[in-house]
């Protein structure tokens, strides 16, 4: 992580990421630790409010089974598949 980036704030957003599953845990804390700091401040808050969204919704999404209709989340959800191969 970036030093320009708020502790507090990520320390939050960690919190946030714990969903109850191993597999989205990881998912999305994967995108946390290596993509946050180096991400525009757009995609920040789209991560943030991806977050907000319940997890059968975040599951198809990163499964493959859905498609967000957000845009900016898109292209979250496709770097962490494209990452992860799913």
């Amino acid at each position: 992580m970036t030093a320009n980036v708020d502790e507090a704030r990520l320390r939050r957003l960690r919190w946030r990421c714990r969903r109850g599953t191993k597999e989205l845990d990881a998912l999305l804390g994967w995108w946390l630790e290596q993509r946050y700091a180096g991400a525009e401040e757009a995609s920040q808050a789209a991560f943030d409010a991806l977050l907000d969204r319940q997890d059968p919704d975040v599951w198809d999404w990163l499964m493959g089974y859905a498609v967000p209709e957000d845009p900016r989340w898109r292209a979250i959800v496709d770097e962490i598949r494209a990452h992860h191969r799913l």
